[in-house]
């Protein structure tokens, strides 16, 4: 299939900004109908950093344990990941200065100023989990996650943003979590 350059939301999803979550789902589905899943062979081998893959794939798991499937090697669903990663530049501009100078009731001039700009690069990495019908490879359901990434997080830092930002992609699937 195709390459998969997944950045994992490099997952480690950074503090300062929130995570953005979308879905959409086909209508007609029973997704009762659904008991077990797996991942595809393109998920399990992700081109990511292989402790984020693994940290990504657990979360995955932990969901779809809390929604009553079990993993099985013949599965009715499949999960496939992908994700894209856009490099981006914000720009703030401060001005200082220009004030007004003269005398009497009437000032003259322009007074000096001076503008600075400054400009932030960053990562944001979109993340695709795609809840496929095995019978027909259609997918069924699409959650998909958008945050800045951040590269310098601890591993503690990136599990815990892992698993937040999964939690937040799945709360509009289709099935949820058993009691």
């Amino acid at each position: 299939m195709k390459t998969r350059l997944l950045f994992v939301l490099s997952i480690a999803l950074i503090a300062c900004s929130s995570i953005t979550t979308s879905y959409d789902y086909d209508k007609t589905v029973d997704f009762t109908k659904y008991k077990t899943y797996n991942f595809t062979e393109e998920a399990k081998k992700l081109g990511i950093q292989e402790l984020n893959r693994d940290r990504l794939l657990a979360a995955i798991d932990a969901e779809m344990v809390k929604r009553g499937f079990t993993k099985s090697e013949s599965p009715d669903a499949l999960i496939d990941l992908l994700g894209k990663m856009e490099q981006k530049t914000t720009a703030t501009a401060t001005s200082t200065g220009g004030g007004m100078y003269g005398y009497g009731r009437y000032g003259y001039g322009g007074g000096f100023s001076t503008t600075t700009v400054n400009y932030d690069d960053y990562t944001e990495g979109t993340l695709f989990i795609n809840f496929v019908d095995k019978g027909t490879e259609k997918i069924v359901w699409q959650g998909r996650g958008t945050k800045t990434l951040n590269e310098t997080a601890t591993p503690e830092k990136r599990e815990a943003n892992i698993k937040n930002g999964v939690a937040m992609i799945y709360q509009k699937f289709p099935v949820k979590p058993v009691k």
